[in-house]
């Protein structure tokens, strides 16, 4: 890998792990689209624990109320504080381990064909659109019940189809809920805490038996950038995603799909 690929699938990562416009399919676009060999399992893990760093600095303090109230929830078997958040975050991320497991083979094959890709990419941001046009939700994130965690869980799993993005689905699930964009977002964003943690551990133990050389500048490289562009992303979304909606996303989504159809599919 030569500096710009490094630069530039780091940043495509961390850019569009937290927008609704699916970092995974970026990820195996960009390298087939620019003609580069594909970047190889130790990158994708470097670059997902700089996304993973990222959002844990930037939701640093909420993530220690949480972690303090969890504990206390399970000393006194009671909800306290923050931990009703903290129960809801580690039960919908349980339906995207199961499907994961049951659908890894799909997933690293199937599911990453360039017309699956396009099929998704157009499907889910007409539903994003759909979400976020049809009413104005006030609910914040620490009103999340076990209804909201059901269906925003069950949505999370079908981000596993690349293309129809991991924030966006359940930003999506979140809004349909009542959930207003910025509580959907925030809560997607602390959602992805565990998923990045599942995925990335399974990637590592995967890196581990299968004996790769590793190109440590590359990684730490690569890990460094992909945490700043993450950083920033999340700063900049959550600051805009009220005055500017869902739509631009909505519309980029259908572009993209439109001419990954036009490539791929004629």
């Amino acid at each position: 890998m030569d500096w710009i690929q490094i630069i530039a699938l780091a940043a495509v990562q961390g850019v569009t792990e937290f927008l609704p416009i699916s970092s995974a399919a970026h990820l195996i676009l960009l390298p087939r689209l620019e003609g580069w060999a594909d970047q190889g399992l130790a990158f994708d893990v470097a670059v997902h624990v700089g996304s993973l760093a990222a959002v844990i600095v930037y939701f640093r303090r909420d993530l220690a109320l949480l972690v303090r109230d969890f504990g206390r929830s399970l000393a006194t078997r009671q909800l306290t504080g923050q931990s009703g958040l903290a129960w809801a975050v580690l039960w919908a991320t349980v339906p995207v381990g199961i499907a994961g497991l049951l659908l890894k083979d799909m997933v690293e094959t199937t599911f990453r064909a360039p017309l699956v890709i396009a099929g998704a990419t157009i499907g889910f941001a007409l539903l994003l659109w759909w979400a976020d046009a049809r009413r104005r939700g006030t609910r914040d994130e620490h009103s999340i019940g076990w209804r909201d965690v059901l269906v925003i869980g069950v949505a999370q799993a079908l981000a596993l189809v690349p293309g129809a993005s991991r924030s966006g689905i359940t930003m999506t699930a979140a809004m349909m809920m009542g959930l207003s964009r910025t509580a959907a977002a925030r809560f997607s964003f602390l959602l992805s805490i565990p998923v990045i943690v599942l995925a990335g551990g399974l990637q590592v133990v995967e890196l581990a038996t299968a004996h790769e050389a590793v190109d440590w500048m590359a990684l730490s490289f690569g890990a460094v950038a992909s945490a700043a562009a993450a950083y920033a992303c999340i700063h900049f979304f959550l600051g805009l995603i009220e005055r500017i909606g869902m739509l631009p996303f909505v519309i980029y989504r259908l572009l993209l799909g439109a001419i990954l159809l036009v490539i791929y599919g004629f």
